[in-house]
């Protein structure tokens, strides 16, 4: 029976080939690992900067032709095609010279303002009241809606009050008005607080409703609680609600007022763009009306391109829903 014998020499040859296959073997996987984790490096690299972008919001400057075409041009050529068809309408006699009358006609009664002197008092005597009163409307307006939105028990209780008071037209707030205060200035703020408080506090509760409980959550770790929490949480995160509160406020406010001032007239009131109105209504001077209606269109458009707009625009800018320009 051989027996079979493994010299030295072989023994050390066979442990030097098993070495050898397990070097090979951890080069591979050492490779194989580097490769690996280049490869996860380039994925999460992409996957930061397609956050970045997404995060990121594009500026575009935006050159003086773009501006004109894009923002100036489209009004006026909007109002110049309203005046066309007006033009028109009276060259083709639709109607009594005394009902439509001529644009040149009004352009003549606010010419006949501007010399006289009284078109800025006019304007200034309704713009002046309607902001007081908008103010005042606000500081009545937003802690009320606070506390509506807040507290269950008022809630129940005041909602659906302000939900009618919103709906009710304001003019018929305007003979019980002169009746409790007589014809004064404290009639016209008013008619204007019972316009526009509803339209602010239920803007405000509106935009708290949407308000995620993560962030009050988050606030009451942190500290935040009562007033602390309401100013420096509920009412940032309720800020695109809130401001289209105060848009719609301010539409009330100015209706409230123009109902007002048509319908209580005295010398102690000042002459205001609603008494304007009505002055011309009884001189059936249809030019004079026209031009009252167009000044108290002229005046909300102005109010709401100057202050509402950029600030709606700034909050949702902040918030990345809105592209920023330059």
């Amino acid at each position: 029976m051989a027996s079979s014998k493994t010299t030295p020499g072989t023994a050390v040859d066979e442990a030097d080939g098993g070495n050898g296959d397990e070097q090979s073997i951890a080069k591979s996987v050492e490779k194989s690992t580097a490769k690996a984790r280049a490869k996860n490096s380039q994925d999460l690299a992409g996957l930061e900067a397609g956050l970045d972008a997404l995060d990121t919001v594009q500026i575009k400057r935006v050159s003086p032709v773009e501006v004109l075409v894009q923002k100036v041009l489209p009004p006026i050529v909007a109002v110049a095609v309203v005046l066309g068809l007006w033009k028109v309408l009276v060259l083709a006699k639709v109607t009594d010279d005394y009902k439509l009358p001529d644009p040149g006609l009004v352009w003549d009664a606010l010419r006949q303002l501007w010399l006289q002197g009284e078109l800025f008092d006019i304007v200034w005597t309704s713009v002046s009241r309607g902001l007081f009163g908008f103010v005042i409307a606000l500081a009545i307006g937003t802690p009320l809606g606070l506390i509506v939105a807040r507290v269950k028990f008022i809630r129940a209780g005041l909602g659906p009050i302000l939900s009618g008071l919103q709906s009710l037209p304001s003019v018929a707030w305007v003979p019980p008005a002169v009746i409790w205060l007589g014809l004064n200035d404290q009639m016209m703020y008013t008619v204007i607080l019972l316009g526009a408080v509803p339209s602010i506090a239920n803007g405000l509760v509106a935009g708290i409703d949407q308000v995620p409980p993560l962030f009050l959550r988050a606030g009451r770790t942190l500290g935040a609680r009562g007033l602390v929490s309401a100013w420096h949480i509920l009412l940032p995160a309720a800020l695109p609600g809130y401001v289209a509160g105060l848009k719609q406020g301010w539409a009330f406010s100015w209706r409230s007022l123009m109902a007002a001032e048509i319908i209580a007239k005295s010398p102690d009131l000042g002459l205001g763009l609603g008494q304007y109105l009505e002055n011309q209504r009884n001189n059936s001077d249809m030019a004079g009306v026209l031009l009252g209606i167009l000044m108290i269109l002229v005046v909300g458009i102005a109010i709401e391109l100057l202050i509402f707009a950029p600030i709606e625009r700034r909050v949702l800018r902040s918030r990345g829903l809105l592209a920023s320009t330059r």
